[in-house]
């Protein structure tokens, strides 16, 4: 029952933290900017280009083949449709994103601040160090004004997601039909509030996607 749970409940997550990572390595695109490849997919004022798709797609086939090693065979791959959740996960995040825009949800210069001084890779001797920072930054080409607003995006789609699942809890009911000892409970607890608060989110993007204009030209990722 546990495995089944956390396998039903993390693959969401684990793409739209990739997903949003990525936001800190390359941003975001509008509609109407330029970019290599074509554009996959337009959702708002968002665009997807091919080459923001590619590159997700790419970190998202590392952090499966580094997990299964060699048990992510063909067959695995085939399971997982890694193309198809990769896109769908994209498009998921923009639409988080204009959820966000409508809900008033901001993050200040402050919150910025504290998260990028809080980030362990620019920290030394346990302390933010400027010039870690700088150093770190130069070596991923990227300015601190591109960083900076890649990672208050990604601050944002942190907030809207809390605020969409925050009031979720554990369906208790289910809970009392398991038997188990307490270190088992604990785990299983675990386990269903992350599939619950991973339906609630899917259920909330998914309603979103129904009333926003999407376009999608999937040929590019075939």
């Amino acid at each position: 029952m546990l495995k089944s749970m956390r396998q039903n409940a993390k693959y969401f997550y684990v793409l739209f933290f990739i997903v949003i990572l990525s936001f800190i390595f390359w941003g975001v695109g509008r509609v109407g900017d330029s970019g290599k490849g074509g554009v996959v997919a337009e959702v708002g004022q968002y665009k997807i280009t091919a080459e923001d798709y590619w590159r997700t797609y790419d970190r998202t086939f590392k952090f499966y083949r580094d997990l299964y090693k060699e048990k992510f065979d063909e067959d695995m791959q085939n399971k997982l449709n890694l193309k198809e959740a990769v896109l769908n996960s994209l498009i998921d995040s923009r639409v988080m994103l204009i959820a966000a825009k409508q809900n008033g949800i901001t993050v200040s210069d402050e919150e910025l601040n504290d998260a990028i001084r809080n980030e362990p890779a620019f920290m030394q001797n346990g302390a933010f160090s400027s010039e870690v920072y700088k150093n770190r930054l130069r070596l991923m080409r990227l300015t601190p004004e591109a960083y900076e607003a890649a990672r208050r995006q990604e601050l944002i789609i942190e907030k809207m997601s809390r605020l969409v699942t925050e009031s979720v809890e554990v369906p208790e009911d289910e809970l009392s039909k398991v038997s188990a000892d307490e270190q088992t409970m604990k785990a299983i607890r675990e386990a269903m509030k992350k599939e619950t608060v991973n339906n609630a989110l899917k259920a909330y993007v998914e309603g979103l996607k129904k009333e926003m204009k999407i376009k999608v030209n999937s040929d590019l990722v075939s």
